[in-house]
């Protein structure tokens, strides 16, 4: 399996693929920085448990939001132009975190700015369905989206600076890791591959691929699937260090430890999940991994044994990354000739079900006085879009849409 995926990757234009998932690795640990650090940021203001929910939640709502534009954009303008204005407008953030946040409520202002970080997948996403053909979907956007792996050099390395300096310091030190990306992504990306400069989306507007994207129920429904597979990992990613927190009593720097550990699964299973696609069609996959999600939330009830609910939030880690790679197999198929625009809209979803996740997990614990609800209701969810996948092929089956079928 591993030549056949070392021949995969030979079959198209490696060093885009590196470049997209070194912007993406690099923006994700920006995005999910304030998370990292939510403990001490939470502590030197005095939040209450909403309050940290919203603190951790408000970039992931900002990248949601600016998803949506960043995609389009990238279709017209072009992938590497907006991926290294990304890159800049990350920095401009940074240094307001350094400078700035005095106040709960400057914060959120400079951790909705942060979203720009979270708008990196509307770019690498794209670059790297671009960069290969069709057979090899699946695992080459499965391998740009190991970007989103910057989650644990976010939650392991960033509580370990904040002890040594500060956390207002930690965003002027990560300054110099977003400045050596933004160089490498310009040496290494392939502005436009060959094969695709005469798409038709290249000589489409801005507007007319918003439209596209909003009259497609198609998109509508993978947005769904997605707010809860992407929106899952990355709200349990910047949520976790304060539920260990919280819940078991853990300090800061081993919070982080153990939701590296997390994101680690999720991270890691996404290629897997994307490879695995290629070859049984992502909504075959989908369907039983959403029941076993909603499972495992549902039987997360019993938060008093640390070693049982860490066990069980690492499965439910590696199923949402499994579940990422997998959608977007389907995603590169049906909207092969506007990723850009169907990655910003379906990575919006993401983003704004990452955001809904530790807002709600905040203020359930606040009214209810445990975390159980909020996995209660993950589940829930979880088990709705399994159901929703079953009925989705089924309908399929009966209607013969070979464009849709074949996935």
């Amino acid at each position: 399996m591993l030549k056949d995926d070392l021949q995969s990757l030979r079959s198209g234009h490696w060093p885009t693929l590196l470049g997209a998932w070194l912007h993406f690795e690099i923006s994700f640990m920006v995005w999910l920085l304030i998370g990292a650090m939510g403990i001490a940021i939470s502590d030197e203001f005095s939040l209450s448990a909403s309050q940290k929910g919203l603190l951790v939640g408000i970039p992931l709502l900002g990248g949601a939001l600016l998803r949506m534009i960043i995609g389009p954009l990238g279709d017209w303008v072009g992938a590497k132009t907006v991926g290294l204005g990304i890159l800049g407008l990350e920095g401009i953030g940074l240094v307001l975190g350094w400078q700035r946040g005095s106040s709960f409520e400057e914060m959120l202002g400079i951790g909705l700015f942060l979203g720009f970080a979270g708008a990196s997948f509307a770019i690498a996403l794209p670059l790297a369905s671009q960069a290969y053909p069709s057979a090899h979907q699946g695992l080459a956007m499965g391998v740009a989206a190991i970007g989103n792996s910057g989650v644990l050099l976010a939650t392991f390395i960033a509580p370990r600076l904040v002890e040594a300096f500060g956390w207002h310091q930690v965003f002027g030190i990560m300054l110099l890791p977003v400045m050596g990306t933004a160089l490498l992504f310009f040496w290494l990306v392939q502005p436009v591959p060959a094969r695709n400069t005469h798409d038709a989306s290249k000589k489409e507007g801005f507007g007319v691929l918003l439209r596209k994207g909003f009259q497609d129920p198609f998109m509508y429904w993978l947005c769904f699937l997605y707010g809860v597979t992407f929106g899952g990992f990355v709200g349990l990613s910047s949520y976790l260090p304060i539920f260990f927190h919280d819940q078991f009593q853990i300090g800061m720097v081993n919070a982080g430890a153990w939701t590296a550990f997390c994101a680690l699964a999720g991270s890691v299973a996404r290629p897997f999940g994307g490879f695995l696609a290629d070859r049984f069609g992502g909504l075959t996959l989908l369907q039983g991994l959403f029941l076993v999600i909603a499972t495992l939330c549902l039987t997360l009830g019993n938060l008093d044994h640390f070693a049982l609910a860490f066990t069980i939030i690492f499965l439910i880690m590696f199923c949402l990354g499994f579940g990422n790679g997998a959608i977007f197999q389907v995603v590169s198929y049906r909207f092969k000739f506007m990723m850009g625009t169907a990655s910003g809209f379906i990575g919006a979803a993401g983003g704004m079900g990452g955001f809904l996740l530790p807002s709600g997990f905040g203020w359930l614990k606040e009214i209810t006085g445990t975390f159980s609800a909020g996995f209660f209701v993950l589940g829930l969810v979880s088990g709705l879009a399994g159901i929703s996948a079953m009925i989705f092929q089924r309908s399929i089956r009966l209607t013969k849409h070979k464009s849709i079928s074949e996935i």
